[in-house]
């Protein structure tokens, strides 16, 4: 074998998935036998087996799962390509994965929807939402194309676009936060029972000064990982948050939750687009974007969405 090619990486992918040669030669319809020898051809290509065999099937090596990272990223590159030029000269046309914080899904994920199925009607399109973190992750493993992610970590291989800025505001019940509209500072904000998410990768989307974020992380009196669950304690006054208004809209405009502003100094936190940066851009992704740009737009001049605008 000269080098790796398509084919070889379908084969091993089928056979990655499937754990079992025989299921994978069902899945890509070719005689076990031509897998067996695909798969030894690209063994030998590399220097290294890519799985152990068991008798109850295939098991990857640390070189199986390695390649598996890569290939996922090639084979859905490929697909991407294909489809894009194959559709370039009639109406827009193919697949593609969008990542959303759940803020950015709350503002524009029903109107982005809508607008996909009205006006792109061949276009077939995956909405996932997660806290920040977990979408910033499905970026760098190739299983969104587009993401809205706040505060994402610096990575090479991650193309970044500012889209907007928010300001944040200490939200909970009153008998908590006081009742008054008047600001807050931020050190009587770290007597209060704060509640934020688990330290890690998600808890960069809450502020973009990270020092401030660690003082608020060594005083918090919960960490959790979930929208919901952070919701129940903040409706059943365990504590407070520091989030943004469009966050507990609901809640807010219902009365059940009062909403105050911080300052000295004020919290912000900024929303970015992002994608792999090896990752070609197709027509679909570029009028994903274009169409997920005007929708948030649409939401900050109409005052539904309380931000500056970053982009043109």
């Amino acid at each position: 074998m000269a080098r790796m090619d398509r084919r070889q990486l379908r084969y091993f992918a089928a056979i990655y998935e499937q754990r079992n040669l025989s299921r994978a030669a069902q899945a890509c319809n070719v005689a076990q036998s031509a897998l067996s020898h695909h798969l030894a051809s690209l063994e030998a290509w590399l220097g290294a087996p890519l799985f152990l065999r068991q008798p109850r099937g295939m098991l990857p090596t640390a070189a199986g799962e390695r390649l598996y990272q890569h290939a996922k990223v090639i084979l859905r590159s490929m697909e991407a390509a294909e489809a894009d030029i194959r559709h370039a000269s009639d109406r827009l046309a193919g697949e593609v994965s969008i990542g959303m914080a759940y803020s950015a899904v709350k503002a524009v994920g029903v109107a982005f929807m809508k607008a996909v199925t009205e006006s792109y009607p061949d276009v077939r399109v995956s909405l996932s939402e997660s806290l920040s973190g977990s979408t910033f992750m499905s970026v760098m493993t190739s299983e969104v194309d587009l993401a809205l992610v706040y505060n994402p970590p610096s990575d090479p291989q991650l193309g970044t676009e500012p889209v907007l800025e928010e300001t944040m505001v200490c939200l909970g019940k009153r008998e908590i936060i006081g009742e008054g509209n008047d600001p807050i500072s931020f050190e009587a904000l770290l007597d209060l029972p704060i509640i934020l998410l688990k330290q890690g990768i998600s808890s960069r989307a809450l502020l973009d000064d990270a020092a401030l974020l660690k003082k608020l992380e060594a005083r918090a009196k919960l960490q959790m990982n979930s929208v919901h669950a952070i919701a129940g304690a903040l409706s059943e006054g365990i504590g407070c948050i520091i989030g943004t208004r469009l966050f507990m809209r609901e809640q807010l405009d219902a009365g059940t939750l009062h909403a105050r502003p911080i300052v000295e100094p004020a919290l912000l936190r900024t929303l970015y687009l992002c994608r792999l940066v090896d990752r070609p851009a197709t027509f679909v992704m570029e009028a994903m974007r274009r169409l997920l740009l005007d929708l948030i737009r649409a939401e900050i001049d109409n005052g539904r969405w309380e931000a500056h605008a970053l982009f043109d």
